[in-house]
């Protein structure tokens, strides 16, 4: 029986990606570099899996482009670590799965999102074990919680403690990233920078061999993996042909926090190579960054002056929001000279990024750090400051009888504690009514596109007809099935748990008797 795939298997629009490179000539390759494990790509995925593949005994080069050890998240999601049990802190892994499907358009390959439920911890725990625990400090973020949506509570920090002196990162990604690629290192593995994997080589029986790629030096080399080629270079969201074939919305995002090297090199290798993509639209993460990055559960009006939404909700939303507005820019907050206290009155029972400022998840509330942001933002040109509320509308021009008649309407709800208009929770409805008035400039800004091939419980690359491309798997961002439509800000962090997940996968799976 012949069976195919529902994901992108041809050519659309002609797209330049679609064409495979050509071949660099057998005489300008310098030499074959033989291992059993070869892993391209050199973030947080490529380094996991190579620092587990090690630690089960086997032989890894890593191959990634970028000169430096780079990571651009600071937060790992895991379902149920033992950092959570020792605060009492459970997730019910079933409706978690529920949620995320509900999320994603049930467009997502469940088995996949088990995975990472169920190994996200034991990757977590196996990444604390390896830094060891006189050297890192562990929290659990603060999650958001509201009617419309609800984080889940299984978000960590990690920091290097000060007496260590281990490791050189502060914390956050690049600290696991430089745990990782110690134990990569330590453990007898090869890690090569600067070294850029152009397309993936296949023998006559079709089985994946390796890469030709271009290294520092300037030559090319041919590398071989005898027991797999692991492709985790990251997502494409620096490849705008990609982003319009795969994500569109993504490229309305107004800016886009920078990626240098994210261009989906090993969604293209692996779509060179016969597998079978998720179809569009990827999943993106467009956060509420733009300007001072910070909105709060104040009023929110749009360029027209006007309130468009319930503000009691996640940062991604809010992103939406603004994309869909006259302008689609950016939006502002609107807040009176009470915004201290009142935001120290609800800091305990708001958590999450958007309602918290950014550096302030998870800790308590510091008047004198939100003052210096507040000033901090008005220099930047992020937040402005006015005695009248049509002095505020000329200075983020807007319509001074929209700022005005808005303001008028949202008191008259904050008095009656029912938001009819837009729903929004009567604990988080406040006042404006008495200057200096505040505007908090901020806007949707791409971030990350989660979306790849198409992969087994077991990382294996599929092709269009279902069935495994020998000797390929695929972990991190370039594999897919686990994301589609919106990024699931339910658990902040979890791209970064789902490569650990995967890591304790892919080891197991490896040592495995062929």
């Amino acid at each position: 029986m012949e069976l195919k795939f529902y994901s992108y298997l041809s050519p659309k629009k002609g797209y330049s990606w679609e064409t495979p490179p050509a071949k660099i000539p057998e005489s300008d390759i310098a030499e074959t570099v033989k291992t059993e494990v070869l892993i391209l790509g050199g973030g947080i995925s490529g380094l996991a899996a190579g620092a587990r593949c090690v630690d089960m005994g086997l032989k890894v080069v890593c191959l990634d482009k970028n000169e430096k050890l780079k990571a651009l998240a600071g937060q790992i999601a895991a379902v149920n670590s033992r950092v959570m049990a020792e605060q009492g802190i459970v997730i019910d892994k079933k409706k978690l799965a529920a949620d995320w499907l509900k999320m994603s358009g049930s467009r997502v390959q469940e088995d996949l999102l088990w995975l990472f439920i169920n190994r996200s911890a034991e990757g977590f725990h196996w990444m604390l074990d390896l830094a060891g625990a006189d050297n890192l400090d562990v929290s659990v973020y603060q999650a958001y919680q509201g009617p419309m949506f609800a984080e889940y509570p299984g978000t960590h920090h990690i920091f290097k403690k000060k007496e260590c002196t281990k490791y050189t990162a502060f914390g956050g990604g690049v600290l696991a990233c430089e745990i990782f690629q110690t134990e990569l290192l330590d453990k007898g593995g090869t890690l090569l920078r600067g070294t850029t994997a152009l397309y993936l080589e296949k023998n006559d029986a079709g089985r994946v061999t390796g890469c030709i790629a271009k290294c520092a030096d300037g030559k090319y080399r041919r590398y071989e993996g005898s027991r797999a080629v692991v492709v985790a270079t990251g997502d494409p969201s620096e490849d705008e042909e990609m982003m319009e074939a795969f994500c569109p919305i993504g490229l309305r995002a107004p800016s886009k926090f920078p990626r240098p090297g994210n261009t989906g090199d090993g969604q293209k290798m692996l779509y060179w190579a016969g597998a079978a993509l998720d179809n569009p639209e990827w999943a993106p993460t467009i956060h509420a960054l733009g300007g001072c990055g910070f909105q709060g559960f104040f009023l929110h009006v749009n360029r027209l002056g006007n309130r468009f939404m319930n503000e009691d909700t996640w940062m991604q939303a809010k992103s939406i929001r603004v994309l869909m507005q006259p302008g689609g820019d950016f939006a502002f907050s609107i807040l009176d000279s009470k915004y201290l206290d009142e935001m120290e009155e609800r800091y305990s029972e708001l958590g999450g990024q958007g309602m918290m400022p950014l550096g302030s998840v998870g800790g308590s509330f510091n008047r004198e750090r939100m003052v210096n942001s507040m000033n901090r933002y008005i220099e930047q040109g992020n937040a402005f400051k006015a005695d009248t509320l049509e002095e505020l509308a000329e200075k983020i021009e807007v319509p001074a009888e929209n700022l005005k008649k808005t303001v008028k309407r949202y008191n008259e709800i904050v008095a009656s504690g029912d938001d009819v208009d837009f729903g929004k929770r009567e604990r988080l409805l406040t006042s404006i009514e008495k200057a200096p008035y505040y505007a908090l400039k901020w806007g949707p800004q791409l971030l990350d596109v989660f979306g790849g091939a198409q992969i087994t419980t077991d990382l294996e690359v599929l092709g269009p007809d279902c069935k495994v491309i020998p000797g390929l798997y695929a972990t991190g961002n370039t594999a897919g099935g686990m994301y589609a439509v919106d990024y699931p800000l339910l658990l902040n962090g979890n791209s970064y748990g789902r490569a650990l997940a995967y890591a304790m996968q892919l080891g197991d799976v490896l040592v495995r008797p062929e």
